[in-house]
C-alpha cells in the first residue's frame, strides 16, 4: 500500500509537469507540420505516460495476440473495452506506428492543454445530442480518415464501466465498419483491476492487453438487419 501511495503521487507530479509542456510543444509546432507528422510527435505522449505509470507505479502490461494486427497502412477500425484511463493513452501508445483517429466528445476540447493538442490532430469531436446528425459526421469524416490510411479507434461502451459490469455497446463503430466496409479488429484488456475508474492509487502488476482476429463486416450484417456487428470485449 505504501508503494501505490508513493508511486501514485510521483506520477501525478510527472503529469501536471508533463503534460502542458508536452502539450504545448505540440501546439507550436502545429505550423511546420502535415498532420501525420503532428499525430507521430503527440502520440510520444501516450507511450510515455504508461512507461511513466510502469516505472513508478508497477503497472506493466503484456500483448496477447499481436500477429493478428493488419498492416500499419491498412485502415481499420478498433473497438477497444472501456474501464480505465490507462486504455485512452495505451491504445495509442501501443499501436505506433499506426495512425489513430479517435471520435470523442467535443467537451474534450476545452481542456486546457490535452483538449489543444487533440483538436491539431484532426480527430473527430461530435455533439453526442444530436443523434443522426452526429453520425453522418462520423461516417462522412471517418471514412475520408480511413482512406487516408488512418485507423479509427471507438470505445464502445461510451464510458468506462466497472470490470466485468455489462453495457450496451453505442454502435457508431459497427455502423461505420458496415458502411465502409472496412474490418474491426478487437481489442479487451483488465486495466481496472489495477488502474481503477476514478482511482488515485495506481495498483503494481501486469494488465493483459489483448488483440482478437480482424472481424470483417460482410461476414455478420444480414440484409433487412440493423447495421450492427455484435462483439464480446470481456
Amino acid at each position: 500500500m505504501l508503494r501505490a501511495v508513493i508511486g501514485s503521487t510521483l506520477f501525478y507530479i510527472y503529469l501536471l509537469i508533463y503534460t502542458p509542456i508536452y502539450s504545448t510543444l505540440v501546439v507550436l509546432l502545429i505550423p511546420f507540420f502535415n498532420v501525420r507528422r503532428r499525430y507521430i510527435i503527440a502520440n510520444y505522449f501516450n507511450y510515455q505516460l504508461i512507461c511513466a505509470v510502469r516505472l513508478f507505479c508497477g503497472l506493466k502490461w503484456e500483448i496477447k495476440g499481436a500477429e493478428n494486427l493488419p498492416p500499419p497502412e491498412s485502415g481499420s477500425i478498433i473497438l477497444a473495452n472501456h474501464e480505465s484511463a490507462w486504455e485512452t493513452h495505451a491504445v495509442a501508445g501501443l499501436m505506433i506506428p499506426r495512425q489513430l483517429c479517435l471520435v470523442f466528445k467535443k467537451e474534450i476540447t476545452y481542456i486546457p492543454f490535452f483538449g489543444w493538442a487533440m483538436s491539431a490532430l484532426e480527430m473527430i469531436p461530435i455533439d453526442r445530442s444530436k443523434g443522426v446528425e452526429a453520425f453522418e459526421q462520423v461516417r462522412e469524416r471517418g471514412g475520408q480518415r480511413l482512406k487516408e490510411g488512418a485507423w479509427m479507434l471507438f470505445f464502445p461502451e461510451g464510458t468506462r464501466v466497472h470490470p466485468r459490469e455489462k453495457k450496451r455497446y453505442k454502435t457508431g463503430g459497427t455502423r461505420l465498419a458496415v458502411a465502409t466496409n472496412v474490418k474491426v479488429v478487437p481489442i479487451a484488456h483488465n486495466a481496472a483491476d489495477f488502474w481503477g475508474k476514478s482511482k488515485f492509487l495506481k495498483k503494481p502488476g501486469t494488465i493483459t492487453f489483448s488483440i482478437g482476429k480482424p472481424i470483417y463486416p460482410e461476414s455478420h450484417f444480414k440484409k433487412g438487419n440493423p447495421p450492427c456487428l455484435t462483439l464480446q470485449l470481456h
